[in-house]
């Protein structure tokens, strides 16, 4: 269960709490993460990559690599456009176990299920090359019924970049302390200058969420990537939707659940924060439909009397995924 409320629950417990170790030994380590804006929430890991796997990555696309299309706004579907003007290709999931490795990094450091998230994007600016400000949520229902929205991106920057090349946020806020510690004017172009922006650093990764708590897209997350001016530029992009990715939304007919859980989180009574996940709307039916047989309507199409605590959730997905129990160091805003 993705959709919920409380979304910053999720990454308070990811960057704040624990340090995590995976059966391939990778380690989050907190410490690395700051925070560079509030609106929308965004995070740099620095050095969340090894040399190896940043190399590893370009190794695997250099031979692959095609221009990059954009999602067309209505029928959904990749069409070219001088909006983005890489060149890319993508990764399957697990393809070897260093892919493996990085995408069980990923999951532990966002919370994020891996099943949620995309094959893996490989992308490379050359000198001019760019990618002009845009969301990363749909307009369009085709890719809406894939997995929902995408409400988390993790871009990971596989080189150094002599100039240029910044990931811009034009709409974006930042506190007065993040203000002080971001890159230095000086450092960066004219385009970065236009909102907080992130300068590519071989290894490290940001993290960016581009709904707000309630599911709902957050237009500050309007971001671009700035062109490059001196060298090139490599990335890689993980997509994470609020469901899995590899099925569709609603197929599974007019009152089924989808998680195994929805009977008793719908016992346990927090719906009215999360509708949309437990019920949905008439274009996108929830996933705990049959659990949620008592409801009433109302904006977001019906407000659910049923439902579980998102301290409960986290907790069980811990246990489920690694093992062990979290003692959670903050009481969530739905208990």
């Amino acid at each position: 269960m993705i959709r919920f409320s409380p979304l910053s629950v999720i990454l308070l417990v990811s960057i704040s709490s624990i340090i995590y170790e995976s059966s391939s030994s990778s380690i989050i380590n907190p410490s690395k993460v700051k925070q560079v804006s509030s609106k929308p929430r965004a995070f740099v890991y620095e050095g969340f990559l090894t040399d190896e796997e940043c190399n590893h990555l370009i190794s695997l696309a250099k031979s692959e690599l095609k221009r990059s299309a954009v999602a067309d706004n209505e029928s959904g579907k990749s069409k070219l456009s001088e909006v983005r003007t890489s060149s890319g290709m993508f990764i399957s999931k697990g393809k070897d176990p260093i892919v493996a490795g990085i995408e069980d990094k990923i999951e532990m450091w966002t919370f994020l299920p891996k099943e949620n998230g995309e094959d893996m994007q490989v992308l490379r600016y050359e000198h001019g090359q760019k990618y002009d400000p845009h969301y990363d949520y749909f307009a369009d229902k085709d890719n809406i019924a894939r997995g929902g929205h995408r409400m988390a991106t993790v871009l990971m920057y596989l080189s150094d970049v002599a100039k240029g090349g910044e990931t811009v946020f034009p709409s974006a806020e930042e506190s007065s302390r993040q203000r002080k510690s971001s890159t230095l004017d000086d450092d960066l172009s004219e385009c970065a200058k236009k909102g907080i922006a992130v300068k590519p650093r071989k290894g490290d990764a940001l993290l960016f969420f581009s709904l707000h708590p309630g599911a709902i897209p957050d237009p500050s997350s309007l971001h671009g990537g700035c062109p490059v001016l001196e060298g090139e530029k490599w990335s890689a992009t993980k997509w994470i939707h609020v469901d899995s990715f590899d099925k569709i939304v609603g197929a599974g007919g007019n009152c089924t659940d989808d998680n195994e859980s929805c009977a008793r989180w719908a016992a346990l009574g927090e719906c009215t924060n999360n509708p949309e996940y437990m019920v949905g709307t008439a274009e996108l039916p929830g996933y705990c439909r049959r659990s949620s047989s008592m409801f009433v309507p109302v904006n977001y199409g019906f407000v659910v009397l049923n439902c579980s605590t998102v301290v409960e959730m986290v907790q069980r997905f811990v246990k489920m995924k690694f093992g062990y129990d979290m003692v959670l160091l903050f009481v969530a805003r739905s208990c």
